[in-house]
């Protein structure tokens, strides 16, 4: 059964390239298991998406900037 509280969230970053966002990716999946993550870096603005329950997009936006990188939210 789906869950309700399921929630996509979208960030705006400034990784540089397709492996920088692999790694990263690869560290917020293990930070946050149960999350689908992916990048988008044909996209201008070299996109973030988190999905699942209950997104915390400070801590986040957090693990992006501990490692160097800027990262917000997108807004729309």
């Amino acid at each position: 059964m789906p869950s309700r509280n399921k929630m996509v969230e979208v960030f705006k970053t400034n990784v540089e390239n397709s492996e920088l966002a692999d790694q990263l990716a690869s560290a917020l999946h293990d930070r946050f298991p149960f999350f689908k993550i992916n990048f988008d870096m044909d996209d201008c603005d070299r996109i973030l998406r988190v999905e699942g329950n209950q997104i915390n997009s400070e801590k986040i936006i957090e693990v992006i900037s501990a490692v160097g990188f800027e990262c917000k939210i997108l807004e729309s």
